[in-house]
């Protein structure tokens, strides 16, 4: 499985003490790119458990479908 994800930042963000939260407790890294408090996790990735294997997904407002490949307009990857 494979997830087309796009990110806006450019550098690396330093997470500190007020990053945690008093109920939630830990902080999660998002790694899945799903999420909505992105770079935190807020659970989204939960939704792709039932991902096939050798399927490329794209996931738009909630929505998730099935793509055939992706292609970059330089050619690279």
């Amino acid at each position: 499985m494979a997830r087309e994800v796009r990110h806006d930042a450019t550098g690396p963000l330093k997470v500190d003490e007020d990053d945690f939260d008093d109920e939630k407790g830990n902080i999660a890294i998002c790694m899945c790119g799903l999420s909505s408090d992105y770079p935190f996790c807020d659970g989204t990735h939960r939704t792709t458990r039932d991902e096939k294997s050798g399927t490329v997904y794209r996931y738009e407002d909630g929505d998730r479908r099935e793509i055939e490949e992706i292609v970059y307009k330089d050619g690279g990857e």
